[in-house]
């Protein structure tokens, strides 16, 4: 339904619904970040819990694609309130956010064969993918969204598909958290692993003993980074305990980038 829009599900709870309070809190976290310095970015993974918690670390990420020439971004996350086979695209022809409307394409509109789903009703309630779409809109001005949520498909699947389709105008960007609700101390020791896994492109450790409610996308974007030959960082680090003060129950948020070396 290209002439569809899909309004915001979670404006006013993730993030202010008001247009100026969120810019005023987007633009505080992306004036705050200070990543390092890297040339190539091609994938971004950051988190999509409640800007209060996350919304410091992501901008670390999408910081780095403030200089970058892209006009197509495809978003994986994972799907929180649905299950189905294979990858879930939306059927929206637009996005909306407090900053406006995002053109949104299909995934099958650019592969013909393989697991691509039309899935609608995983992304009326799905926040996972909304979340990173004020940022982009505040580091882009002209761009389209190939929204996909993962279902039951293995990650080397989703890069077999991806990849082919990351031409210069293009990127990737992954949303997913990392361990969820652990003590804050156990919480570090944790992600300490997808921390120093993700980056160096070890698959087999984040398969085996990373957590992350996006691990399927994470994976996928580690396989594709090995595929183009790319180099990964760690942006940030930090949990819920960091920034909510709660440190019984925390999640972890971690930002990373693949970049061509």
């Amino acid at each position: 339904m290209p002439n569809s829009v899909r309004p915001p599900a979670v404006a006013g709870s993730f993030y202010p619904d008001d247009h100026r309070e969120l810019r005023k809190m987007v633009d505080g976290f992306l004036r705050a970040a200070k990543p390092k310095k890297l040339e190539g970015v091609k994938i971004i993974v950051v988190p999509h819990a409640g800007y209060a918690y996350s919304g410091a670390t992501a901008a670390f990420a999408f910081k780095l694609l403030a200089d970058a020439d892209f006009r197509r971004v495809f978003l994986v996350g994972p799907s929180h309130y649905a299950w189905f086979p294979g990858l879930g695209e939306d059927t929206n022809g637009r996005w909306k956010t407090p900053f406006g409307t995002v053109k949104a394409r299909r995934l099958s509109e650019f592969v013909k064969e393989g697991p691509v789903y039309s899935v609608p009703q995983a992304f009326v309630p799905e926040h996972c993918l909304e979340v990173e779409l004020p940022f982009l809109q505040s580091v882009r001005q002209e761009f389209e969204i190939v929204p996909l949520l993962t279902g039951d498909i293995a990650p080397s699947e989703i890069a077999d598909i991806i990849s082919p389709l990351l031409d210069g105008d293009s990127l990737l960007v992954v949303s997913s958290d990392l361990s969820h609700y652990h003590p804050y101390e156990q919480a570090n020791r944790i992600d300490a692993i997808a921390n120093k896994a993700i980056p160096a492109l070890d698959v087999e450790s984040m398969q085996t003993e990373g957590e992350a409610c996006g691990k399927t996308g994470v994976l996928a974007a580690m396989h594709v980074a090995k595929e183009l030959r790319l180099k990964g960082a760690l942006l940030d680090y930090r949990n819920s305990g960091d920034t909510a003060g709660d440190k019984l129950h925390v999640v972890g948020y971690g930002a990373y980038a693949f970049y061509a070396p």
